[in-house]
């Protein structure tokens, strides 16, 4: 019996496969928990367009990552910050501060995705990376100067 599944099924496929499976799993799991609906060729042909309607939208998410990717590598964003007489920061500079300072150029970047090496406890110039992705980064330079 073809079925199309309306959720993830643990084992058998993801939301919107079309499976052939034997009727009393269709009948009896499947079907009777509401996880899938049989397959009739209307039901086919939704699935078929919401997959490629699917595959077009995560293409064009990727090609705008992959292009502020680009805009954002090189950047300096410059994150003023308390400081004593020695150029030792009070705490430490945040991914919070460093999105923020994005912000302010223009680039709406999670605080999540920036990757700092060392904690940022002094004045300088530091670098920082911020990861969109799996194979897409960008590294970029942050500034920390002393609040004036």
């Amino acid at each position: 019996m073809k079925v199309i599944l309306k959720t993830d099924v643990k084992g058998s496929g993801k939301k919107g496969d079309i499976l052939e499976v034997s009727d009393g799993y269709a009948k009896n799991f499947l079907l009777k928990k509401g996880l899938a609906e049989i397959a009739t060729a209307g039901g086919i042909n939704e699935a078929t367009q919401k997959r490629k309607a699917d595959e077009f939208h995560k293409a064009e998410n990727v090609k705008a990552l992959k292009q502020l990717a680009a805009d954002i590598n090189g950047k300096e964003v410059t994150v003023p910050i308390r400081a004593g007489e020695n150029g030792r920061v009070f705490g430490s500079v945040t991914t919070q501060q460093i999105a923020s300072a994005l912000a302010e150029l223009g680039y709406e970047v999670d605080k999540k995705k920036i990757i700092v090496g060392d904690a940022i406890k002094n004045v300088g110039v530091f670098d920082a990376e911020v990861r969109f992705m799996e194979n897409t980064t960008a590294k970029i330079k942050v500034n920390v100067v002393p609040l004036s």
